[in-house]
């Protein structure tokens, strides 16, 4: 963009929003519900707010704000110009603090599900100031998989078969599928030697997701066995309940192996052998268009890629 076509958007903002002290203060309003008290906040009287909120009403063309004896309500105008300005005013808050707290490091916005956040991210935290000692990372945990794709993020992890249009997918690791459980459900129950015996066993089950996670039936028939009824103790909307439960142990849940590796190996869960079922679909870290494979993206892979630090459990016993 040149200098004439930036100074032309310059003036187009101007004349769009005439007055960010305007804005500012029906902020403070809003979120307040009170005249008086974002006076207050703001340290200029209330008449001078009232005044300031008078003036935005007739910028925009509507009422703002529903005035009763003692109370103040946004309409449903104020409550859009309300949402817009708090998301507004939050980027500018966020990137101010950026400058003036961590210019010396870098930003790295990492999305992933609440799944993968859980049980792959959070186990590894401790490393990351070893590979990473100049960036400062924000997780940004969304629920869906199709929530991951927003230009907001510099990379997100995904599952998948590593064909994505929004960015560069580089393969962090393969996955397979294997029943777990607690030492203490064993304890109280046989081992299951055949997938009949597995049936019965008192299952875990999570809703399919749009990750491509598969449930029980599928786990079964993706091994060749075609069950019509299976003894499910619990169904949960999301996978991280599920494991929970299962390291409480309520019951045998079907564990993804490079979320649950850590929980086996501090012995909180046991696999189940010899029942293993491999994905065609694999984890990849998907880099936005632009970002470029830089050292930071090269050291945030090998970081998803490693080992998770030690629990406190296995560090008694080593």
């Amino acid at each position: 963009m040149n200098n004439k076509e930036s100074a032309s958007n310059q003036k187009g903002y101007r004349r769009i929003i005439p007055s960010m002290t305007a804005l500012l203060q029906f902020e403070s309003v809003a979120r307040l519900n009170s005249f008086t008290l974002a006076g207050k906040e703001l340290g200029v009287s209330q008449a001078a707010v009232s005044k300031q909120i008078r003036v935005l009403e007739e910028n925009v063309g509507m009422q703002l704000f529903q005035r009763m004896h003692r109370n103040i309500y946004l309409t449903e105008a104020g409550e859009t110009l309300f949402a817009i300005i708090s998301e507004s005013l939050q980027k500018i808050a966020s990137g101010f603090d950026q400058i003036i707290q961590g210019s010396e490091k870098e930003e790295i916005v990492l999305a992933s599900t609440a799944a993968v956040s859980q049980f792959r991210i959070m186990p590894r935290l401790n490393r990351l100031v070893e590979v990473l000692p100049h960036v400062r990372l924000r997780l940004a945990t969304q629920m869906f998989l199709g929530d991951l794709r927003s230009p907001d993020f510099d990379m997100d992890i995904r599952f998948g078969n590593g064909h994505w249009p929004d960015g560069e997918a580089i393969l962090l690791f393969e996955e397979e599928v294997f029943p777990v459980c607690s030492p203490t459900w064993l304890a109280r129950n046989p081992m299951p030697v055949t997938l009949e015996d597995l049936a019965n066993a008192g299952l875990l089950d999570a809703d399919a997701t749009s990750e491509g996670w598969i449930t029980w039936s599928g786990w079964f028939k993706g091994l060749g066995l075609a069950i019509s009824k299976l003894n499910i103790n619990l169904r949960c909307s999301l996978y991280t309940d599920v494991i929970q439960a299962a390291v409480n142990g309520y019951g045998v849940a079907l564990g993804w192996g490079r979320m649950v590796d850590h929980l086996v190996d501090s012995g909180e869960l046991v696999k189940l052998e010899p029942f293993v079922l491999r994905q065609k679909e694999s984890y990849y870290l998907v880099v936005r268009h632009g970002h470029g494979m830089t050292p930071n993206v090269q050291a945030v892979v090998q970081w998803l890629q490693s080992k998770a630090m030690p629990t406190p459990m296995q560090m008694l016993r080593e």
